[in-house]
């Protein structure tokens, strides 16, 4: 079993660290709030006061964190994960975050004699505790040959897809169709409604049509009833449909759902929905519409 550090113990990386420590792993983690990892202290994972501090205890460290600012704060200063790093040890960075901060990243790692690769997932906390979810690597192929076996214990399937900074590439064009698919699934629910359909029927047939992807059968029901705690929040989602928006810009290739999606985002925030889960696009379209939740 492998020594694994885990840096970023939210509702994803908790869960992840939870998974680890149940095929057997040993985990060092730390997460800026201690409360949030106390439930897997209590699980055996050992508590590190600092990114560093997991680095120094651990061969291969997994982070997890909100967005790029938040990966450059872990990763620098004298606490940082670069302060811990060693020749040999692997960082194994899972944030969805900027391509080129990534890849800027990850030549600071090598010039420690280490090795970083980037490995955003697909899916969500319910897709990861079935064991279901789906990770996407970007790096050397040696690395990936030889973390592999860790990674396989988070989700059964595992695709290297490239350099450093393609499997953000990936994971972001993955993410924009999420919101796509949502903002599509809500303009359909809301039409049949206000052509006099239950909306509890509309979403019953949907969901078990053509249309029916992953993404539509777990939160279609959420045009019924939002979760309490947000799966992906409008701020999250938000976040990778401008990452996207930017690579359209580099890459010169148009987005006009992905702009138009984004706008709906934009209007739920607005709205003081930032903290919902990203299905909440179906709230400002109803809105819009006349229809009331």
């Amino acid at each position: 079993m492998a020594n694994l550090g885990f840096v970023g113990l939210g509702v994803m990386g908790g869960n992840m660290v939870n998974r680890l420590l149940s095929k057997g792993h040993s985990v060092t983690g730390y997460n800026r709030t201690r409360a949030k990892a106390e439930w897997l202290i209590g699980r055996g994972m050992r508590w590190a006061d600092s990114p560093r501090a997991v680095c120094a205890a651990a061969d291969i460290v997994f982070s997890m964190v909100t967005n790029s600012a938040a990966l450059n704060i872990i990763a620098e200063g004298p606490d940082g994960l670069l302060a811990g790093l060693a020749a040999g040890k692997t960082l194994i960075d899972m944030s969805t975050v900027s391509p080129t901060v990534s890849r800027a990243l990850a030549q600071k790692v090598r010039e420690k004699g280490a090795d970083l690769v980037d490995a955003p997932v697909s899916g969500s906390v319910i897709t990861l505790q079935e064991g279901k979810l789906s990770v996407m690597v970007g790096g050397r192929r040696e690395t990936f040959d030889r973390v592999k076996p860790v990674l396989d214990d988070i989700g059964p399937k595992v695709t290297h897809v490239g350099g450093n900074g393609q499997a953000l590439v990936m994971k972001i064009a993955t993410n924009l169709s999420l919101a796509v698919q949502m903002l599509a699934f809500s303009e359909a629910v809301l039409l049949a409604e206000k052509g006099g359909i239950a909306r509890e029927t509309a979403v019953d047939v949907l969901t078990h049509s053509v249309i029916a992807s992953p993404m539509v059968q777990y939160r279609g029901p959420f045009v019924l009833k939002m979760p309490e705690e947000a799966w992906f929040d409008v701020n999250m989602m938000q976040k990778d449909m401008l990452l996207a928006l930017e690579l359209g810009r580099q890459f010169d290739v148009p987005l006009p759902t992905t702009a138009a999606t984004n706008e709906f985002l934009s209007a739920a925030r607005g709205m003081g929905w930032a903290k919902k889960d990203f299905a909440v696009v179906f709230d400002v379209l109803a809105r819009m519409s006349g229809v009331e939740r």
